[in-house]
């Protein structure tokens, strides 16, 4: 057996009450993990040049439908424990109970997102760029509730990293096994360490265009694929592969696709982040792609910059050509000395007074 002193402890408590209201911890981390993430997106968004309110109408409809979205797909993959034999089908609406999945969560999340994007004028692209690392980072708080929940952990471990699974927790075939390999804090380290990533690389390299959301999804998608193998969990397999490790692959090949894609695709960022924001235009058409906004603005520019520039010579000529015309007066002769001054806008210097 293995000392306490040696292995990680669980905690005690999974919930706890104020009144007739049962606070559950594994809410509370996936709350605190929501307000991270909201937080440094809405930030990063404000930075490129968007609306603080804009951020906000968006994330109001993503995050709850991320949440659906999440819920669904666990109960998809875990059908079994919701709608087999003796199970009630109404605790598959019981999300306090725990059993989200984060493939589910990102797909509902941005369906929810582009449609708001969409009604409001915002680029997509820019949206998920800019959550891409809180994203992450809220991940790695939500495992805490992993922890609290006793729940998501590898096979037998009696290192020092081993975490204490209480009895009533633990796989019939592990009922003697009192630590287990804590696979919520392998994920939770790899994630937090994601999120510094994310921020380095778009500090370094200014990626835009979805190229950061698409990094994102291999960074996971690489993390997840190999900490799922180790979870003792139920899961239906795909071969020797478990269910959300298959989805961690397409996650990571469809990452992988989509940056080379938009890599070749776009450089730097994009112009505007939304019709309404510090550097986006004051209006564009109901289907005006970005193509066609960068090609008017620049041809916009251009002629405006001709028609400055010949105004600003015709002026100078017709400056010169008064000059040459006007009879210089000899200052000797006691006559005021006129100067001229051949400023942008044409004007000339008043002659002083005696």
């Amino acid at each position: 057996m293995v000392p306490v002193i040696m292995s990680i402890p669980s905690p005690s408590i999974s919930e706890f009450s104020i009144g007739p209201l049962t606070i559950h911890i594994y809410a509370l981390c996936l709350m605190a993990g929501m307000v991270v993430a909201w937080w440094l997106g809405r930030k990063r968004w404000m930075a490129r040049g968007g609306l603080g309110e804009t951020f906000e109408s968006i994330a109001i409809v993503a995050i709850p439908a991320g949440i659906v979205g999440a819920r669904i797909y666990h109960v998809a993959t875990h059908w079994e424990d919701y709608f087999g034999e003796g199970q009630n089908p109404l605790s598959a609406l019981y999300i306090w109970e725990g059993g989200i999945a984060i493939f589910g969560a990102v797909t509902g999340g941005a369906l929810g997102a582009a449609y708001v994007a969409w009604r409001r004028g915002a680029r997509l692209s820019a949206f998920a760029d800019c959550l891409a690392p809180g994203l992450i980072f809220a991940q790695a708080v939500g495992r805490l509730g992993n922890w609290f929940n006793q729940e998501l952990f590898g096979g037998p471990d009696d290192g020092p990293l081993g975490v204490r699974i209480d009895p009533a927790h633990r796989p019939p075939e592990y009922r003697d096994v009192e630590t287990f390999q804590p696979t919520f804090l392998y994920e939770l380290t790899w994630n937090a360490a994601g999120g510094f990533l994310l921020l380095w690389l778009d500090r370094k390299f200014k990626f835009g265009w979805g190229k950061l959301i698409a990094l994102y999804m291999v960074v996971y998608g690489t993390g997840r694929f190999f900490i799922e193998g180790i979870r003792t969990d139920f899961s239906y397999m795909v071969g020797p592969l478990r269910t959300n490790q298959v989805t961690a692959l397409i996650f990571i090949v469809a990452g992988v696709i989509l940056f080379a894609v938009l890599q070749s695709l776009f450089k730097g960022r994009e112009p505007w982040v939304e019709r309404a924001g510090v550097d986006g235009p004051d209006y564009v058409a109901e289907g005006e792609d970005a193509a066609g906004d960068r090609a008017d603005d620049s041809a916009g520019d251009d002629a405006a910059g001709n028609s400055a520039d010949d105004s600003a010579g015709d002026d100078a000529e017709r400056q010169r050509e008064r000059e040459s015309e006007r009879p210089r007066e000899d200052e000797s002769e006691g006559g005021a000395s006129t100067t001229t001054s051949e400023a942008a806008d044409g004007r000339r210097t008043e002659p002083e007074a005696p």
